[in-house]
């Protein structure tokens, strides 16, 4: 457990908001980048920043300081991305974001190796179609699949933000990874 996390989240219940404000700019971007993941939308992900941190902040009472800080508001953000999710599931938009190349999006992160023009649209691609094929798996996938992959988490740490046993998420992250795979064939053949 980090013990500045943990003393930052008792000053901040105890009212202190120049520690609850170094807890933010700890979490803000770490939330952004999950929230941007899972919901491919620049503005919703801001939305699910802001939205997290006030759940945060009004329900600072209920951490348990037991418990990791990151895995507690890493559970917060992903439960509001689950439920923007859910509550988009069937609502499509002429206006949907597209990417935009502002370096917003988690592929700009990559390290750059500065590689032929040609050899620069096929990774382009193929990013693109990575992007897609994330975009497209069900939730109970999407959320593991951003979590292990994009986070980095372990599967024990995925545990504990989802609040799932170990098992269902190794099952998770293998049906999604299978689900991405089959998807990603498919868009091959397509191309060809």
């Amino acid at each position: 457990m980090n013990f500045v996390e943990a003393r930052l989240a008792k000053l901040a219940r105890n009212g202190d908001r120049n520690a609850f404000a170094e807890l933010v700019e700890l979490y803000k971007d770490k939330i952004f980048h999950l929230a941007y993941r899972m919901l491919n939308n620049k503005q919703e992900a801001e939305d699910a920043v802001q939205e997290t941190f006030l759940r945060v902040y009004t329900n600072l009472h209920r951490y348990d300081e037991n418990q990791k800080f990151s895995t507690w508001i890493f559970r917060i953000g992903t439960n509001l991305c689950i439920d923007k999710l859910r509550r988009r599931k069937n609502t499509y938009s002429l206006d949907a974001e597209m990417p935009d190349g502002e370096g917003n999006d988690y592929y700009a992160m990559l390290p750059s190796h500065e590689d032929t023009p040609e050899k620069q649209v096929i990774v382009s691609e193929t990013q693109e179609q990575i992007r897609e094929a994330i975009e497209t798996l069900p939730e109970k996938y999407k959320s593991v699949v951003v979590l292990r992959y994009l986070h980095d988490m372990s599967l024990q740490e995925i545990g504990d933000v989802l609040q799932m046993p170990v098992t269902t998420v190794k099952t998770r992250v293998h049906r999604g990874r299978e689900y991405l795979r089959k998807r990603l064939e498919q868009e091959v053949h397509v191309t060809i």
